[in-house]
């Protein structure tokens, strides 16, 4: 590249950063279509499922501590790099698992990846100009929408080929092995991400953190026009700089009251994102479905749903994010992921469960038959009961493995009710608090501390992911599936509450003007 500005420079480098959240996504949301086939493979109990599902985001405590930090020492490239090798390692390693030990550990392996969440964010929040900064660092969202898309279609292309009868399908064993592709697959983004990483430059606000300042304004003349350049050197070089303070330091400052309201919202909006459920659809989106009677075919189809529906709402976001505002975006997506919340848990408390001869004849063969004719002609008025008397008439184990099987022939139930209130809380959480969050993170922080109250907030947000992750398997199998959505619904007026009441609008501001504003 050229010293000489371009404007359309800029979004070319946001795009390559923001393939991490490509990358994000595929990872996250790849597992969904896995677990049908390791609960029997592995005899996975809920709490097993629920780790194997969460390991990298426990993982991705750690790295939302220290990536933040490691990013202020070393530079934000050198991090993402960094994150790209770990992505690939940890897909070879997925792929390839023995056992369920190893797959936990080969998945968290990649939850340290996970940072990238919060670095690339950082990255393009650092390098974009103020009036176009929520679009940009949107692009991150856009591309973690793109990756969920992605890894549902896989998945399903997977399943449907595994089922093809096709020699060479045969001959590769994907019949039973499908879950395996499925996983691996996400080696090519990985190697993608890690090769596009190469071209992009790092940060003018890290270079002149570190006071290297005749190369932070080499960077700014490639992405601002040449009479803005020196204003926003000075703005920067004004802002402060951490290449003095120590990390207690900088902690210190962050823990102060100056930066107590910026603390306070990034914690808020990083817990309200994850426990109104979004994690628990997207990593369990064909169990859910399956739940609904539909089947595995149609589930994993169901599936692709959401991620069309991420696609175009996250657009509809990166929209208006900068016309609208952060706020207004928040308050709306809130509302919609209350009712849609409500309308899932209503579908399902509705429905009824019962076997007849018919649907029992066309089980799986290794159900022992026998054992489920105590069931047939019983009707059961939520999924809770059927499920106990499953268990008690097949044993605990035989129960889980088919469970899916079982719910889907015995449920009575308007499938439809359940995909509206899903599908609407995933363009509610797409259209708000999915990339209005990583914008907040990116904006609210002061540069000199931005890396370390990234790492604190990031935190508290995998923190509250992981719980949801962990726990949904245990809360479908004892809470039932009606009272595991209301109780999203309830946590999001809670989350739309305090939101209300603590968050400023922060459109159109600087990051310089925003530090300002929110020390106030």
């Amino acid at each position: 590249m050229t010293d000489a500005y371009r404007p359309r420079r800029t979004v070319y480098i946001a795009s390559l950063v923001a393939l991490g959240g490509f990358l994000f996504g595929f990872d996250a949301s790849v597992i969904s279509g896995v677990i049908r086939f390791i609960v029997p493979e592995f005899s996975l109990n809920e709490f097993q499922v629920g780790l194997v599902v969460g390991a990298p985001t426990l993982a991705g405590i750690v790295a939302g501590l220290t990536a933040g930090p490691i990013a202020d020492f070393v530079g934000r490239k050198k991090v993402l790099l960094f994150l790209a090798a770990l992505y690939t390692v940890s897909a070879v390693l997925s792929a390839l698992s023995p056992n369920y030990e190893t797959l936990v550990l080969a998945r968290a392996l990649g939850g340290f990846a996970f940072a990238s969440l919060g670095i690339a964010p950082m990255y393009i929040a650092e390098i974009a100009p103020h009036e176009r900064r929520g679009q940009l660092v949107s692009f991150n969202q856009f591309n973690i929408m793109l990756g969920f898309s992605a890894a549902y279609f896989a998945n399903y292309f997977l399943l449907e080929l595994s089922q093809s009868n096709l020699e060479w399908v045969q001959r590769i064993d994907m019949e039973r092995q499908a879950w395996r592709w499925m996983l691996g697959l996400e080696i090519v983004p990985a190697l993608v991400w890690l090769f596009a990483l190469w071209f992009v430059p790092e940060t003018p606000r890290w270079l002149v953190m570190k006071g290297r300042i005749d190369e932070a304004r080499r960077v700014l003349s490639l992405v601002r026009p040449r009479e803005r350049v020196e204003k926003t050197l000075g703005e920067i070089v004004a802002s402060g700089s951490s290449s003095g303070q120590s990390l207690l330091r900088r902690l210190r400052e962050v823990l102060s009251p100056r930066l107590r309201l910026p603390i306070v919202i990034g914690i808020i909006v990083g817990v309200v994102q994850q426990v109104t459920g979004i994690n628990a659809v997207y990593f369990y989106a064909p169990t859910i479905f399956e739940q609904s009677g539909v089947g595995t075919n149609a589930a994993f189809a169901q599936a692709t749903l959401i991620g069309l529906t991420n696609i175009v709402f996250t657009i509809l976001a990166m929209v208006l994010i900068d016309r609208l505002g952060r706020k207004p975006l928040l308050v709306i997506g809130l509302l919609g992921i209350i009712v849609s919340m409500s309308v899932a848990g209503y579908g399902f408390q509705r429905a009824t469960y019962e076997l007849d001869r018919a649907e029992v004849a066309a089980l799986d063969p290794a159900i022992d038959r026998g054992a489920i004719e105590t069931l047939v002609g019983v009707r059961y008025d939520n999924d809770l009961d059927f499920k106990r008397a499953a268990e008690a008439a097949l044993g605990r184990q035989m129960a889980r493995n088919h469970q899916a099987e079982l719910v889907a022939a015995a449920i009575e139930v308007n499938p439809h009710i359940v995909l509206a209130g899903i599908l609407g809380f995933v363009a509610s959480f797409a259209v708000s608090l999915g990339p209005v969050m990583w914008v907040l993170f990116s904006e609210i922080f002061p540069n000199r501390v931005r890396g370390v109250a990234l790492g604190i907030t990031s935190v508290f947000n995998s923190v509250s992911s992981f719980a949801v992750q962990f726990l949904f398997p245990w809360e479908l199998a004892y809470l039932g599936n009606a009272l595991s959505f209301y109780v999203f619904a309830a946590l999001g007026v809670v989350g739309l509450i305090a939101i209300v009441r603590l968050l400023p609008e922060t459109k159109g501001l600087s990051l310089e003007e925003l530090e300002r504003l929110l020390a106030r």
